[in-house]
């Protein structure tokens, strides 16, 4: 059976970013030492803007991805697929009745449920449920419903970066697979992009979701054995609740990133985000050097 990287390789194509009207919003920031980033809508062109939600059809993705592992279910694409999507809404559910304000699943769970849901309606052979290989599944899947490409800029702004100088982190809502979805399209894991391997941050890894600010303080407080105040730190992001509002609340200096229609989020009827202004506003990802002049040479 072909590995999470080669499937990702396989049915990953070039996806574009749909223009967006904004102006670029940039200036000088002092001082900045490290660069963090958001993954799905910012660094990947996302066909759904998010991770874990659905462009292709989401019935059809799940079709195809139960062929591909050979599992032959009488139940209806339509019916499987929204076991799928309650499952993961009765895990949040669960998790936040707990007291986990933005919780986060591992996906390879969810799919162990909805297998075992599947059988107990009927819908799917016992037998055919043994030596699945969830993993690969989750994996069959999401290459499906959530075509992802990088963003253009993407290597050139990140090289720009670290020929600066500067500390690369990832913080994202994200997946286990997000690691083997970075290598097919990128060639190379994240650690040889610029990404210490200290600084990656991803949220099922840690059961909490952007906008929660637990991931933000797991950077924050990485970050300070180091030495470095959250002044000296810049988030980009594409969402200004999930990146921008939850990055400002532990003091990191904010990029707004507005390269694609798909995946920019102002949230303007939120009130949360009514007062919040970013940093920067970036069309371009090769932008960011620009406004970075101390980038930690020295």
């Amino acid at each position: 059976m072909a590995t999470a990287v080669e499937t990702f390789r396989e049915l990953s194509q070039p996806l574009e970013p749909i223009r967006t009207d904004e102006v670029p919003r940039l200036k000088q920031l002092e001082g900045i030492r490290v660069v963090l980033f958001d993954l799905y809508g910012t660094l990947l062109v996302s066909g759904s803007g998010e991770v874990g939600t659905e462009a292709t059809p989401c019935h059809l993705a799940l079709a195809e991805a139960f062929r591909a592992m050979g599992i032959a279910a009488s139940a209806p694409p339509e019916e499987a697929v929204a076991c799928f999507f309650d499952t993961i809404k009765s895990m949040h559910r669960d998790l936040r009745d707990s007291g986990r304000d933005w919780p986060e699943i591992d996906i390879r769970e969810a799919w162990t449920r909805v297998l075992s849901e599947l059988v107990e309606r009927g819908g799917l052979d016992p037998s055919s449920r043994e030596g699945i290989d969830i993993a690969q599944l989750a994996v069959e899947y999401e290459a499906r419903a959530n075509p992802v490409w990088p963003m253009p800029g993407a290597l050139e702004g990140l090289a720009a970066l670290r020929a600066g100088g500067c500390l690369l982190g990832i913080v994202s809502n994200a997946q286990f697979y997000t690691l083997a979805l970075i290598e097919a399209l990128f060639g190379c894991r994240a650690e040889p992009l610029g990404f210490d391997p200290a600084l990656q941050f991803y949220s099922y890894q840690h059961g909490w979701g952007k906008p929660s600010r637990r991931l933000f303080e797991m950077a924050a407080v990485a970050l300070a054995d180091r030495l470095i105040m959250p002044s000296e730190v810049v988030f980009v992001g594409n969402d200004m609740l999930n990146d921008i509002f939850a990055a400002r609340m532990v003091g990191f200096r904010t990029a707004l990133f507005a390269g694609d229609a798909r995946s920019l989020r102002w949230r303007s009827d939120d009130p949360q985000v009514k007062e919040v202004t970013p940093d920067l506003v970036l069309t371009e990802l090769p932008q960011l050097a620009e406004c970075i002049i101390d980038k930690g040479s020295g």
